[in-house]
């Protein structure tokens, strides 16, 4: 696993043991020395050339010219030894504040890291003799130990462009994968084997592709930045019969939310800030279910996600600071906007910056909410509490800035919280302590967008700006000792900083990225390869549909939103 440059911050906290029946003290592996508890105090260990010493002296450079002019230039001044020695006590001084101050950040919003749920070798020897057994699997892919173990395995390469979505099967089997190339590939991940390749029928980036729950694997929900919603229905044989859309939203569409029991119907948002429910049983399987409006202004969405355990709820998320929750069985748009509940960082509310929530999800039991702000931060909320309720914890130290970013639950008691970020690095974050206790370099690009974990197995797939999927597995050696995370998180917080400051520059930067990945992805015209029988434009949307669609093949979702 390739890790950052950087020194490796001061693990605190201590692994336990327990006792078995004969007395004797067996290891908690769930636990290490550490466990995440990081702080950003020196371990004694020098930083190399280049490294904080170099940016510390750049930073204050301005403050020693000015220091070594107000020094009086005679007989009896200061030798250039000791002015140099004065030089690097400020340095030193200055470097100190900054770890202070970052310090002061990060831990603002910590807990204690609860202690081990899970000890490998008791959990063995029940296994061994029956006795619960039928939970061993659940609480290995819940433990700290592992988790902190993860490491690459290997790439699944196919795509010629970005991959913006990935989606296991129910039981775990295949991973279907989707890219700017228009492309979508269902993956025996296992053997690292590509087992169809077919043209989504999409005209622009390819955003979701979801296999619908108990179809067999054999139907395949699409939306795309050209705003069609299309199904694929897939043969036994490995052949894509044919593609239909059946709904279109004016705008990009960046994400499908499955209901967990049915087979045939599904949601989809927008950029038009509409929201469609899709059922493929009716003849025409779109209706619009709400616009969502904040006032009489609309908001353009970029997720929603069906509540698991509540299936006529579910949340949608965009272009301003509110997470909004509907209930299908009673949207009334005259009556707040047929809005249920709403929910927002109360330090966000009257902010005047223009975040954006780029992702949410639902825990496992539907209990939980989970949303990643533009070039903000992370943030849990209770999704039974009452209107307008201030969250519950905060996840801090990526950066979600250049792209539409993902964000997920890890475990399967939704245990961690699992980010990509800008500076190309995946985060896992203890859920109930907020501390950080992985940190993997996930994309040579430089970011990483998606975050798919096994529904069985410990483990997931990621993807971002790279061409190709990755996969991790908990198969490490040792755990995880954090290295260069300090510098990183050091890194995006002053680049958001920085960015905030001139935030009213935004479009020049969403031009400029644009630009960037829009050379990076030139290509000569796509040649039309075999594994669709047949795609077709035959529509089944609803009256209140468009064709009209936004872009190209060489608009991207990794532009800043």
């Amino acid at each position: 696993m390739a890790e950052a440059d950087g020194k490796s911050t001061v693990l605190n906290g201590k692994g336990s043991t327990g006792t078995n029946r004969d007395g004797e003290e067996e290891e908690d592996t769930d636990s290490m020395d550490g466990s995440g508890l990081y702080s950003l105090t020196e371990d004694g260990e020098r930083e190399s050339e280049g490294g904080r010493r170099e940016r510390a002296k750049d930073k204050d450079g301005g403050k020693r010219a000015a220091r070594k002019r107000n020094r009086p230039d005679t007989n009896h001044s200061t030798s250039s030894d000791e002015d140099d020695d004065e030089d690097e006590e400020e340095e030193q001084k200055d470097d100190e504040d900054d770890d202070e101050a970052m310090e002061a950040w990060l831990g603002a919003e910590l807990s204690d890291l609860r202690g081990p749920v899970w000890r490998a070798v008791p959990s063995l020897r029940y296994r061994e003799i029956g006795r619960n057994s039928h939970q061993f699997v659940r609480r290995v892919c819940g433990a700290r130990g592992l988790v902190q173990r993860l490491e690459l395995q290997g790439r699944l390469e196919r795509h010629t462009g970005c991959v913006n979505t990935l989606h296991f099967n129910p039981s775990g089997t295949r991973l279907a994968s989707g890219s700017d190339d228009l492309r979508v590939v269902i993956w025996d991940w296992a053997v690292r084997r590509a087992e169809l390749e077919f043209d989504s029928g999409h005209k622009s980036n390819v955003f979701q592709a979801k296999f619908l729950p108990h179809s067999g694997d054999s139907t395949l929900a699409m939306c795309a930045r050209d705003g069609q919603i299309r199904v694929a229905e897939l043969s036994a044989t490995q052949r894509c019969k044919n593609t239909k859309r059946v709904a279109q939203h004016k705008g990009a569409a960046h994400k499908l939310a499955l209901e967990p029991d049915s087979p045939c119907s599904f949601l989809s948002a927008g950029e038009d800030a509409v929201v469609f429910g899709i059922d493929l049983r009716l003849d025409r399987p779109a209706n619009k279910l709400v616009v969502v409006k904040e006032g009489d202004k609309k908001v353009g969405l970029y997720t929603i996600f069906v509540n698991p355990a509540k299936t006529q709820h579910f949340a949608v998320g965009g272009r301003d600071q509110y997470v909004r929750i509907y209930d299908q069985r009673k949207i009334n748009e005259n009556d707040n906007n047929g809005v249920l509940k709403k929910f927002c960082p109360s330090h966000l509310v009257s902010s005047e910056s223009k975040t954006n929530i780029t992702c949410l999800v639902y825990s496992h039991d539907g209990t939980e909410l989970l949303a990643s702000y533009n070039d903000e931060d992370i943030y849990l909320f209770d999704s039974n509490h009452s209107d307008g309720a201030d969250y519950r914890r905060r996840y801090k130290g990526h950066r979600n800035n250049a792209t539409v970013k993902g964000v997920n639950f890890y475990g399967p008691c939704s245990e961690f919280v699992v980010s990509g970020s800008d500076c190309g690095h995946i985060y896992l974050w203890d859920k109930y302590s907020a501390r950080i206790v992985q940190f993997m370099e996930g994309d040579r690009g430089g970011v990483v967008n998606c975050l798919e974990p096994h529904p069985h197995l410990p483990g997931m797939a990621t993807s971002g700006l790279d061409h190709d999927i990755k996969l991790w597995a908990p198969t490490a050696e040792t755990p995880t000792g954090l290295k260069g995370l300090k510098e990183v998180m050091k890194k995006n917080k002053r680049e958001r900083d920085e960015d905030s400051v001139r935030h009213g520059d935004q479009y020049d930067t969403q031009l400029l990225w644009f630009l960037m990945r829009h050379m990076r992805n030139r290509r000569p015209p796509r040649a039309r390869r075999e594994g669709a029988d047949a795609d077709t434009d035959e529509s089944w949307s609803s009256p209140d549909s468009s064709d009209e669609e936004e872009g190209g093949p060489d608009h991207v979702q990794c532009m800043s939103s």
